[in-house]
């Protein structure tokens, strides 16, 4: 073997090595506290600290949220040597303290940035200064970053190219940093991310505070992308989803009520508790990354019964890393499967109708034979030697259920 081609397949191991490694910085979806629509590119680093005192007062952080990823808005440019700084008003004690503060609380903190010169909102970003900002996240204690893509072109050769440049970065910080690959989806990143560095994906334009496109009042601009929106495109992508690697619908828009943020534009009006509640069921069924948006320091009970659910949350995070499979898309009815890693199955059933309905199945009908013990996780109501499926189902709810065979 000649010089050249050892140090091309040593070059390549180690590129495979790497990407292995950073595979394994997600075993299950991330959970945490979004900090874009409640705060915007307002954010500060009392707010930061507010989050984090939250999290523990109200048990979000025992129910396994363990990031405040802090998003747009908290840039100050960059010093003489070019080196990233935060805004000195916003954040006037710097990152690196307010990373011990947020570690203090056995919390982790995320932040963003973006593969362009500027960021969403317009401020400094990081094209062309990746390994120094990665250096620079890492010398501050960060734990995960935010990638965006404002600014980028639209096709898919540059996305792989500047992510990977990214995530490479990362993995030479000598800090371990996920990578959350934003670009809404038009470049397909579930048949490239993983590849490319990412830890998860998103799946779909920005969420709104709504639950369909199609239910908004007419002369709403165009864009607005709903929970029923978000899943319609997520549900279709099972097969990409997997241990380190995860499609991500976005965030909880649950307990926002309608908040004038950025969740309250292009239709973002509110959703019902009973909406919220189904987000939570199918974005756990899809083994989506939770990222709660509200504000967690006046969240009412039923929000925290929503977010804080043990059994909802077990089926997210669930050691398998299975994405659930739609069995049933038709008829105003959609039905997922997912299997669970003690050989365990959780189901959803979706009612997309205006009205309550009766559905009834087999379980045979979605690949389960024999008969199971079946165990609501929304109402705790459990059934033996179940061979059927019938529950009345309201409007845009979503009955999960987590069953056990019993043969």
């Amino acid at each position: 073997m000649t010089k050249s081609i050892l140090i091309m397949a040593v070059t390549c191991v180690s590129a495979i090595v790497a990407t292995a490694q950073r595979n394994q910085l997600a075993p299950t979806p991330p959970m945490g506290y979004m900090t874009w629509n409640y705060y915007a590119d307002k954010i500060t680093e009392q707010d930061v600290k507010s989050v984090a005192d939250a999290m523990v007062a109200n048990g979000l952080r025992d129910a396994g949220y363990e990031y405040i990823f802090i998003d747009d808005g908290w840039q100050g440019g960059r010093d003489k040597k070019n080196n990233f700084i935060p805004d000195v008003e916003k954040f006037p004690s710097g990152m690196k303290a307010l990373a011990d503060y947020v570690h203090s609380k056995g919390l982790k903190l995320g932040i963003y940035s973006d593969a362009a010169p500027l960021t969403c909102a317009g401020y400094t970003a990081s094209l062309h200064f990746e390994t120094q900002d990665a250096k620079t996240f890492a010398a501050w204690g960060i734990d995960y970053l935010k990638y965006d893509y404002c600014g980028a072109p639209s096709d898919q050769a540059t996305a792989k190219a500047r992510y990977k440049t990214m995530a490479d970065a990362l993995s030479a910080s000598g800090r371990n940093m996920p990578l959350g690959i934003c670009e809404w989806g038009g470049r397909q990143p579930w048949t490239w991310a993983a590849a490319a560095g990412g830890s998860l994906w998103r799946t779909a334009g920005d969420i709104r505070d709504k639950w369909a496109a199609a239910n908004d009042a007419p002369g709403t601009p165009a864009g607005g992308v709903g929970i029923l929106d978000a899943v319609n495109i997520n549900a279709a992508l099972d097969t990409y989803a997997g241990n380190g690697g995860w499609n991500d619908p976005d965030m909880l828009v649950v307990g926002l009520y309608g908040y004038k943020g950025p969740s309250g534009d292009l239709g973002g009006v509110g959703c019902t508790d009973t909406e919220y509640r189904s987000q939570m069921s199918l974005w756990c069924l899809m083994a989506a990354p939770l990222m709660v948006s509200c504000d967690i320091t006046k969240m009412n009970a039923v929000t925290k019964q929503i977010l804080t659910n043990k059994d909802i949350l077990a089926i997210d995070q669930d050691k398998l890393g299975k994405q659930a499979v739609r069995k049933i898309h038709a008829n105003d009815w959609q039905v997922f499967v997912k299997p669970l890693e003690n050989g365990e199955t959780a189901i959803g059933i979706l009612n997309t109708a205006g009205t309550s309905r009766k559905f009834e199945t087999t379980l045979s009908q979605l690949g389960l034979a024999g008969k199971y013990h079946t165990y609501n996780v929304w109402t705790h109501e459990e059934k033996q030697q179940q061979q059927r499926l019938s529950y009345t189902v309201a409007s845009h709810e979503t009955v999960v259920l987590r069953l056990r065979s019993t043969k």
